[in-house]
């Protein structure tokens, strides 16, 4: 059978996309010219042989011998609605042998190099020790602060925004998203905020520059904190504002009146969680908010690492996603009354749509700055998780706590004041 064909047996019927093959196939809807899958090579069969499913085509699309011809989100999309009718084991014992069978298993094809093999290459020691943290976390944000600006756009802001409305740009959205975070928290001229894994310090410099708050952010990541102390200082905002390269667990610091985590409980890991939550709580006043902004699984019935999977390999090693649930438990046993939470799922695919674009229009300078391998990488996470956010695969929460006073005392209005009026 051409192996166009086989391509399009395993996708479905129903994929609305057009497959070409290095042997000259071609099969699928040849009246969509949107979206075109091209197997260039053998390498990709083979990759597809070893690993069946995700990480396979994950493999074989980062090394360059499949291509995605047109929007990568419509591709996914389209093959993930034509995959759901699924294929019994006979089917594919079926397409393995068209594929060549045992001679495609027998060659094997070492991953790319931009997949963490933890154990096998850099990634080792005690899962979420400091040191192990800092290599996770630099393998993904010390990529480059260039390649970050083509894609964030000018707020670096690597966070889920907060549409406020639906036309709303990615600056606005992002710059409603910190604002968001502001009121919750309540900051006002005078107060001290810690920000925890503060990427770019976006919400340190917000923080300084409308509400003249002393704000001290701290992140894992070298580039990050040596990009947000020039911006810093460029706002004329070091009076006020600070971003240390720093293990949040070594901010010494206490009597802070509020903090702001904002995409850094994803890193922390299931195990950890208490520990967080409880030395976050130790750096606040009484009366002192926590706003916990992070993605997080739509329930807790799965594992909370999926260590085969392409996200967890290339984007984000050792990262681990719990249930919202989970979540609120974990700040009430650290002591956190939570008083608020919502989730901004649909908010996530927005921002996620706006950095896909923002690479798409960038292509050719990201391929020069990064290489071809890292930015395909970006390209299929990017648009593979913004699928996610869609289907209700992962989600995004906002929960608000406070360390309350010795006689239980809140000091948080009667009804959520954080919002602006309509209109």
């Amino acid at each position: 059978m051409p192996l166009a064909e086989v391509f399009e047996q395993v996708a479905g019927p129903d994929a609305d996309v057009r497959f070409t093959a290095f042997d000259g196939s071609v099969a699928g809807n040849p009246g969509s010219p949107e979206v075109t899958i091209s197997v260039k090579s053998p390498v990709a069969v083979s990759y597809l042989a070893q690993a069946p499913g995700a990480l396979g085509l994950a493999r074989a699309y980062v090394s360059g011998h499949l291509d995605v011809d047109g929007d990568m989100y419509t591709a996914l999309s389209r093959l993930a609605r034509a995959q759901r009718i699924g294929l019994s084991m006979p089917e594919r014992l079926s397409v393995l042998s068209q594929l060549g069978g045992t001679k495609l298993l027998a060659r094997r094809v070492a991953p790319p190099p931009q997949e963490v093999r933890v154990n096998r290459r850099w990634l080792s020691g005690r899962r979420h020790s400091k040191d192990r943290d800092a290599t996770a976390i630099s393998h993904h944000y010390d990529v480059s602060n260039t390649f970050y600006e083509w894609v964030l756009g000018p707020s670096m802001a690597y966070t889920c925004a907060c549409y406020p409305r639906a036309d709303a740009t990615l600056e606005q959205a992002q710059e409603h998203k910190f604002d968001l975070v502001a009121r919750k928290i309540a900051l006002k001229p005078g107060m001290r905020l810690l920000d925890v894994g503060c990427g770019w310090g976006g919400m340190v410099m917000h923080a300084a520059r409308k509400y003249r708050v002393q704000a001290l952010g701290v992140t894992l990541s070298e580039q990050q904190a040596a990009w947000a102390q020039h911006a810093i200082k460029e706002a004329g905002l070091e009076d006020l504002a600070e971003v240390r390269h720093l293990d949040y667990r070594e901010v010494s610091e206490t009597g802070f009146d509020a903090v702001s985590s904002i995409g850094l409980t994803e890193h922390i890991g299931k195990a950890q969680l208490p520990g967080y939550f409880s030395f976050l709580y130790s750096k606040l006043n009484p009366g002192g908010r926590l706003l916990n902004h992070c993605i997080t699984r739509p329930d807790n019935l799965g594992p909370a690492r999926v260590t085969d999977g392409f996200i967890y390999r290339y984007v984000f090693p050792d990262g681990e996603l719990e249930g919202p649930g989970f979540l609120v438990s974990r700040m009430h046993d650290a002591g956190f009354e939570v008083r608020h939470e919502e989730n901004l799922r649909e908010h996530y695919a927005k921002t996620l749509a706006a950095w896909c674009a923002n690479l798409d229009e960038h292509w050719d300078e990201a391929v020069t700055e990064v290489g071809q391998a890292t930015a395909r990488v970006w390209r299929l996470y990017m648009a593979g998780s913004r699928l996610g956010f869609d289907r209700n695969q992962i989600q995004l929460h906002q929960v608000l706590g406070v360390k309350l006073g010795a006689h239980g005392e809140s000091g948080m209005p009667l009804r959520p004041d954080w919002e602006p009026p309509a209109g």
